[in-house]
């Protein structure tokens, strides 16, 4: 395999070389992290290790290399998702926490893009063999609405139209400690991580990010805020950046400062690998008609789950 490019990590802890990367690159899978490392892609502290279970320690630097992307064969597959709307243009899908969007290395299987073939006739061909039909995404650990392009027109009018603001996209958003304020807008410009490149974050150099929201409710004994959100701009990992740059980390986020330990164990094991941030209300144009429309889900079960020990736990 040829390198198209390296990113370093600092492990933080004594641990397996395999599992430190898998959780620090999560792009690609554990499995694929495994056959990386057996066919020498990984140097620790500057030296080859071939051995996954090589136990690395606090302070050791790890160096991947990116291999070039191999051609993907995408295959479709029976996996349930929830189609919420379709006509000859478009589908509209509530992609569920754990799902990833489209095949990548070590992730070949078992995408959205694997459910839309096998549960949609027709997708556009814009997005290539890999991204059929996909006009944005929502990270792994997310649940919420997409819209999906059924043909090449539709695909570039909806890109035209997340460009160029047009849509509407709000969430519900959990964060760690009682949000001070009953409304307030975020405006950070965001850019890649000066050290860690798998990573985004509040820069000057970045480009410019904006994000409104407002407090639903204050869980002030249990440290925690009930937000709804809605981005202007759509930059990869907005909320999750913005949010921990206040000191208010999305629950479940432990890529941007989610702390385990700081909140019940109870809790803990409800959040699962779940960020407690879900995309429920989108809205655009229709790329034909031109008409409005407007999507709204209620909220998907995990994210409904925590929602509830929350007011269970929390007196009036």
């Amino acid at each position: 395999m040829k390198i198209s490019d390296a990113v370093e990590f600092t492990a933080q802890k004594e641990e397996r070389l395999d599992r430190f990367l898998a959780e620090s690159y999560t792009d690609f899978s554990r499995s694929y992290i495994k056959k990386l490392i057996e066919k020498g892609f990984v140097y620790v502290n500057g030296e080859e290790v071939r051995k996954p279970s090589k136990k690395i320690k606090g302070g050791d630097r790890v160096t991947l290399f990116i291999p070039e992307p191999e051609e993907l064969k995408v295959e479709p597959e029976n996996i349930p998702i929830d189609i919420v709307y379709e006509d000859r243009d478009i589908a509209v899908v509530v992609k569920p926490c754990g799902l990833v969007v489209h095949p990548s290395p070590g992730y070949t299987s078992g995408t959205l893009v694997n459910a839309l073939l096998y549960h949609i006739r027709d997708l556009s061909s814009i997005g290539g063999v890999e991204r059929p039909g996909i006009v944005h995404r929502l990270d792994k650990e997310t649940a919420g609405l997409m819209v999906v392009a059924k043909n090449d027109m539709a695909h570039r009018e909806l890109v035209k139209q997340f460009q160029e603001r047009k849509t509407e996209k709000f969430y519900k958003v959990l964060v760690k400690g009682v949000v001070g304020e009953d409304y307030g807008i975020i405006d950070k410009p965001i850019g890649r991580h000066p050290v860690d490149r798998k990573k985004f974050s509040v820069n000057e150099g970045g480009k410019e990010a904006l994000t409104e929201f407002w407090v639903l409710k204050r869980y002030e004994k249990l440290d925690i805020t009930l937000l709804k959100v809605k981005i202007h701009t759509g930059r990869t990992h907005q909320i999750r950046v913005h949010f921990s740059s206040i000191g208010h980390p999305v629950l479940g986020d432990r890529t941007y400062g989610f702390k385990r330990n700081s909140v019940p164990e109870e809790l803990l094991n409800l959040l699962g690998n779940c960020n407690m941030l879900i995309a429920y209300r989108l809205g655009f144009y229709h790329p034909l008609s031109g008409k409005w429309m407007s999507f709204e889900i209620e909220e998907p079960e995990t994210f409904r789950s925590v929602h509830l020990w929350l007011e269970e736990h929390s007196p009036d």
